[in-house]
């Protein structure tokens, strides 16, 4: 005869079943039968068991890292006339902060680089003229979140490559396989992102695989790019296992690049990994020295950053910006295919070390501030120096450099400094209506000698702001509001929706209407939060 179970008796048995499941392969898990909890209610046949968060697992929501960004004060014209910096194409803040709005948070404030966000975005600039690689565009409009200053806009447009003018490629994939990359936002999204990159290229093209983890090594010899087959076929063999030797596979691929060098070509290594490093070189200052060591040999880098929880978006950005390269951080195969598929020519650099240099007119200009480049800031005599290593820019590439400015006859409180005892008497024929003066030195991709483009923004200048423009000013609000800057002056998430939505009609791959959509995330996120 049946005799019902004490709830005492359940509850045993449910510890028992449940612990032998943890312990047993996942079909053996599915094929328990129904069980009672402590209570005596009956959980449905094939449940598993709800296990607790594992303190072991890779993604600790506080393990990300973040340099401390302090934003760039205002300087007194009379006191620093000039300021100097390099280009940055790096966009891997945008797509992050998307990511945190996305699963309902706020970004760190440190997460917010405002150049990052700004240049995410393609802007229309003209066309290099004669054989310059790049354009320079400059113009003046009120500025949004304090209309007594003024907005400068600084502007640089790539030569778009060609088909028939790409040069063929040498692309050596650096894949991170360690154990820190088995989620499904890491090395399988990786894998789907060499996909669309394997789908464009062709049989001129070269293709090697090194990954690494506990060591390093080489998967898949140069081959040619049409072989598409062979590649993913070895590309879609890799699982995660182990630590991170990030060192060891940075000098083989390196040295993979150089044994397969391409005369005039485009010879680049490509990083996928979430920068985890823990065996080898692991230190940033000791990355930064192998990468500097590595970018003699004329081989650009791409740095591409995945997953949530526990990557290291310094160490990251720091071996882009030493390693002729930059950075975009990976979060879908949307992202995947803007890197890839819309800017693919970006691959190919047509600009190295790319530095400006803007000089203010104290006649016009009190005092300016430059809105992010805080880590690309250089000393002015930097400019000239060709030993000096800056920012690359790639085929269809735009940067966008804004600057608030203070015009003469608008207070603002900054530190005195004493008189100038000794002062360059003013040269002759020097300008006195022009707001300021931007020199842009450049190399050629193969090149050690710099050239220079320079233009004047005259008292005429100044005007309404165009789409472009004001669509920038709304990107660089929205990041002054997120990071709660110490300079948002009245700027506002209504204002920048107002603004964003009135300059969205050029939005190529839809990435403006994203745009839209995340302010609307983040205001109904700083309403709940009671910040705004």
């Amino acid at each position: 005869m049946y005799q019902p179970l004490t709830p005492l008796l359940v509850g045993g048995l449910c510890l028992l079943l449940t612990a032998c499941g943890a312990n047993a392969p996942p079909g053996a898990r599915q094929g328990l039968p129904a069980a009672a909890d402590g209570a005596g209610r009956m959980t449905p046949p094939h449940a598993p068991p709800k296990a607790g968060p594992d303190p072991k697992a890779p993604d600790k929501a506080n393990a990300e890292e973040y340099a401390a960004v302090v934003e760039n004060p205002f300087r007194a014209v009379a006191v620093a006339p000039r300021s100097t910096f390099s280009a940055d194409v790096n966009t891997a803040s945008y797509s992050n902060v998307r990511r945190f709005l996305r699963d309902g948070k706020l970004p760190p404030r440190d997460a917010v680089l405002l150049a990052e966000l700004v240049n995410y975005f393609p802007y229309r600039y003209p066309e290099p003229a004669g054989d310059a690689p790049v354009s320079l565009t400059l113009d003046l409009a009120p500025c949004p979140w304090k209309p007594e200053h003024k907005l400068a806009r600084i502007g640089v447009k790539a030569r778009t490559l060609a088909p028939f003018e790409t040069p063929r490629r040498n692309l050596v994939f650096l894949i991170d396989v360690s154990g820190s990359m088995q989620s499904d936002n890491r090395l399988p999204l990786v894998k789907k992102s060499i996909e669309l990159l394997a789908d464009r290229l062709t049989a001129a093209d070269r293709v090697s695989v090194v990954t690494y983890a506990g060591d390093a090594g080489l998967k898949l010899p140069p081959t040619p790019g049409d072989q598409k087959g062979r590649i993913m076929e070895v590309v879609r063999s890799l699982a995660a296992g182990g630590g991170t030797h990030g060192s060891a596979g940075i000098q083989l691929a390196y040295e993979t690049a150089r044994r397969s060098y391409i005369d005039g070509g485009a010879n680049r290594v490509i990083v996928f990994t979430d920068g985890d490093f823990n065996m080898g070189q692991t230190s940033d200052s000791d990355l930064v020295q192998l990468i500097e060591k590595e970018r003699a040999s004329r081989v650009f880098l791409t740095v591409l950053g995945y997953g949530i929880g526990n990557r290291k978006n310094t160490k990251l950005e720091q071996l882009a910006n030493h390693g002729n390269g930059h950075y975009a951080y990976i979060d879908t195969v949307d992202e995947a295919r803007k890197v890839f598929v819309e800017q693919g020519g970006a691959l190919v650099c047509v600009a190295k070390d790319v530095k400006f240099q803007v000089e203010f007119n104290p006649a016009k200009v009190t005092a300016y501030r430059l809105i992010g480049y805080e880590n690309r800031q250089l000393r002015d005599e930097d400019y000239r120096d060709d030993a000096k290593d800056a920012g690359d820019i790639g085929s269809g590439h735009t940067v966008t450099a804004l600057y608030e400015v203070v015009p003469v006859g608008v207070r603002i409180d900054l530190p005195g400094v004493d008189p100038l005892r000794y002062s360059a008497p003013p040269q002759p024929g020097t300008a006195t209506d022009e707001w300021l003066m931007v020199k842009m030195r450049y190399k050629q991709p193969d090149g050690d000698a710099s050239r220079e483009l320079a233009a004047a923004l005259p008292a005429g200048g100044e005007g309404a702001a165009g789409e472009d423009f004001r669509f920038a000013a709304a990107v660089a609000e929205f990041g002054l509001v997120l990071r709660d800057s110490p300079h948002k002056g009245g700027a506002s998430l209504s204002g920048v929706l107002s603004r964003a939505e009135a300059s969205a009609g050029y939005d190529p791959g839809g990435h403006r209407k994203e745009f839209l959509d995340l302010v609307r995330v983040a205001t109904g996120l700083k309403v709940q939060a009671g910040k705004e």
